[in-house]
């Protein structure tokens, strides 16, 4: 049976769950799969494509054979199984922060920066969920016509935040409209001293906050997008915002583009045809991206796509996409995918 070897780390999580239906979904070869969890859920039980497989601990002797190790438990347990997975072979596609700004490690959105995963030294990381829907929808804009500057706020849902903030949404909704009492704990981080509510709010925060007044989740857009996109000029910034949302990243962004003739027709022809990107930009019709219709699609979905009144070279624009999916199990495979198909793994 031809295949590959598969491992995934972090197997019973919200984002483990959806690589392993998204690896059935896109029938990846896999000829053998090894489902990796912490000691706690080890020995658990998951079905995957009608056949039933048991939770193994995660330590570096279970990597030995495999091809492919899709990791997504956290930075700590990517920073301590991820090398021992690469020491025995296997290509490591890391879903956490741990090594997305490590020189050494390709940062891989395989609609913008494909070819970087042939500089792979056995780890390759994914980017933030929401700065992989940001690069995917303005990279074919920057390589027609140039670009200097990037504004985005973003507006992502509490499932970025796993299921406990998913759950205290839901209770915290609840309760207010029952009007009774409750205690946040979870959100905006669960490790920070003060804790706000998020049904019918929106928290400006999301992860802690650097001694630049910006949070690391700001900073991972900022620095992550000039790493993909190869342009430590290019201008940046980010505004991270939480909303009472389960599913879906939504994000405004400006940008500044180099070819002054640009147009609104130009850029929306060239994202009506850009991979990964699904243009939904009819003003007249009321049609635009929104996080309700996004939910299980693994594209990003680009509207409201308009001119700034003050600068030429200045357009607005809406993007939406599936955080779980595109923003992280999605990418994740397509990764995956692409080391086949460019003969990276065999």
């Amino acid at each position: 049976m031809n295949g590959f070897h598969v491992a995934v780390v972090g197997a019973t999580g919200a984002v483990g769950q959806q690589m392993l239906h998204t690896l059935a979904e896109r029938n990846f070869p896999i000829k053998k799969l090894t489902l990796l969890s912490s000691e706690r859920s080890a020995g658990k039980k998951v079905t995957f494509q009608g056949k039933e497989y048991t939770l193994e601990k995660a330590e570096p002797e279970k990597f030995e054979g495999v091809h492919i190790a899709l990791f997504s438990a956290g930075g700590d347990v990517s920073k301590e199984l991820a090398p021992e997975a690469a020491k025995r072979g296997a290509i490591v596609v890391d879903n956490t922060s741990a090594f997305r700004m490590d020189p050494n490690v390709p940062l891989v959105v395989p609609e913008v920066n494909e070819a970087d995963l042939t500089k792979h030294n056995g780890i390759i990381a994914n980017p933030n969920c929401s700065t992989i829907q940001m690069v995917v929808a303005l990279e074919p804009i920057r390589k027609k016509y140039g670009m200097n500057k990037i504004i985005v706020s973003t507006y992502q849902a509490v499932s970025g935040a796993g299921a406990a903030a998913i759950e205290e949404l839901e209770t915290q909704s609840k309760a207010i409209l029952n009007n009774e009492e409750f205690s946040p704990s979870i959100l905006p981080v669960k490790g920070e001293k003060k804790h706000y509510q998020i049904a019918f709010n929106a928290v400006p925060q999301i992860d802690k906050f650097e001694e630049n007044g910006f949070t690391f989740e700001e900073l991972k857009m900022i620095n992550e997008t000039k790493k993909i996109m190869n342009d430590q000029k290019l201008q940046v910034a980010a505004t991270c915002v939480r909303l009472p949302v389960v599913t879906g990243h939504s994000e405004s962004v400006y940008i500044e583009v180099e070819d002054e003739n640009a147009t609104v027709q130009d850029i929306r022809a060239l994202l009506a045809n850009a991979p990964g990107v699904v243009l939904q930009d009819n003003p007249q019709e009321q049609i635009y991206p929104m996080p309700a219709n996004c939910v299980g699609l693994n594209d990003v979905f680009v509207g409201r796509i308009r001119q700034d009144l003050d600068n030429k070279r200045g357009f607005h624009l809406w993007i939406v996409s599936d955080n779980l999916l595109k923003g992280a199990a999605w990418n994740s495979v397509q990764i995956a995918e692409s080391l086949v198909k460019l003969g990276i793994v065999e």
